[in-house]
């Protein structure tokens, strides 16, 4: 994508930090970790991309673009798969290639409101009000499961196999539309792998796709013994991007923002934005305005 003129961008920016709605059509936005999650008129990178119009790249080396590419950078549910001693580092590369005055806006999952969800369900299961053991156990859930698993999909996959299961209605107002493409993708097979970002093959297509990698299972089994093939499994596992390494509520993420160079950091709803018609992406909401992950905490600073 070409680059702005120069000279047309120089006064794009407001007294209020906002992108000048002028200069729209110039604006030059990245979308990171975005799984299936796009817009066309946006730059977009994953770790795997799953579509063609989405360039792949391992964020763990950082963003590759010059410095002060882009007007806005976006990512939504990708920070605390880093670790946290790695987060400033992704974050100053997110700032790099930030034009100054520049947005960012970050989507994480929202520590604050979990804790809160779980003292919730923790108190009205004490005094056994019906139904909430079951949103007392999604709370623990949303809590731990993505930090503990040892395992793909972990708890959260076999809380929503259930037929019925127990307490849908408030899972979906927890965790919003994605609820219903989960529960759909966990009873078709189609589970997702580390951060939602491609579809685990059937185990012939697997052996099929990754011969070197199943001679060295094979050989490590029988050199390694049970137990100690079952220690390199969960250590494989929980470097391979699925896990949250950390959690973040608003104070903490506005900390670290300022922290790397970022100013004045502002909790936002999913179709709030200074982010000029934020909203026609529908990045963070449906087309009928519906939240896409209600559970999240959004977060925007400027450069």
């Amino acid at each position: 994508m070409k680059l702005p003129n120069e000279k047309k961008m120089a006064g794009r920016i407001t007294g209020d930090s906002t992108l000048d709605q002028t200069v729209l059509s110039e604006l030059r936005c990245l979308n990171l970790g975005c799984g299936r999650r796009i817009h066309p008129a946006w730059e977009n990178v994953d770790f795997l991309a799953v579509l063609p119009s989405v360039r792949s790249f391992d964020l763990r080396k950082g963003v590759p673009y010059p410095d002060e590419s882009f007007d806005v950078v976006y990512h939504s549910h990708l920070l605390e798969h880093f670790a946290n001693s790695r987060a400033s580092e992704f974050l100053r590369e997110c700032r790099r290639v930030l034009k100054p005055g520049g947005i960012i806006r970050i989507v994480v999952p929202n520590l604050e409101g979990i804790v809160r969800g779980y003292l919730e369900a923790l108190e009205c299961a004490t005094q056994g009000m019906p139904g909430w053991e079951a949103n007392y156990d999604w709370m623990l859930i949303e809590l731990f499961d993505q930090c503990v698993r040892e395992q793909s999909g972990g708890a959260w996959n076999a809380f929503l196999r259930q037929q019925p299961i127990p307490n849908w209605e408030f899972i979906q107002q927890r965790v919003g539309t994605e609820a219903n493409a989960a529960v759909t993708a966990i009873r078709s097979g189609n589970l997702p792998t580390p951060i939602g970002r491609h579809w685990i093959s059937p185990q012939f297509n697997y052996v099929l796709r990754n011969p070197g990698r199943v001679l060295r299972n094979f050989i490590a089994r029988v050199t390694l013994g049970r137990e100690d093939y079952e220690a390199l499994q969960v250590g494989r596992f929980r470097r391979n991007g699925e896990i949250h390494q950390w959690m973040y509520d608003s104070y903490s993420l506005a900390r670290l923002l300022r922290q790397v160079g970022f100013l004045d950091p502002r909790v936002m709803a999913a179709t709030q934005s200074n982010i000029p018609k934020w909203e026609d992406y529908c990045l963070d909401s449906e087309p009928n305005g519906l939240t896409y992950k209600p559970d999240s905490l959004f977060m925007e600073s400027t450069k």
